[in-house]
């Protein structure tokens, strides 16, 4: 199945990159290419993660990636990535606005 990172998605993997690359920018690279490639992968098998519990009627799933959370739904004909962040993170709350 097609996987699309919404403009949301695709400024949180650039505030991870550029938070990484304070430290590390070479890693930088490399983990946000991470994290892509496991958006992507959520397309073989987008019902391989249960529906988030407090968010089921919205549809969202999540699935993981080392300490970072992605966020996404299953459409008619693709994966539709809403965010990718920190697990850390008030992911709750960022999901409950507008999602």
């Amino acid at each position: 199945m097609r996987v699309e990172i919404t403009d949301r998605a695709a400024t949180d993997l650039r505030m991870i990159g550029r938070w990484i690359a304070r430290d590390n920018r070479p890693r930088s690279l490399t983990f946000i290419r991470e994290l892509r490639q496991r958006c992507r992968a959520i397309g073989g098998r987008p019902r391989a993660y249960p529906l988030l519990r407090g968010f089921e009627a919205s549809g969202i799933r999540r699935c993981n990636h080392r300490s970072y959370l992605i966020f996404y739904r299953i459409e008619k004909d693709h994966v539709r990535v809403l965010h990718v962040m920190h697990g850390a993170r008030d992911w709750a709350a960022l999901l409950s606005v507008g999602d």
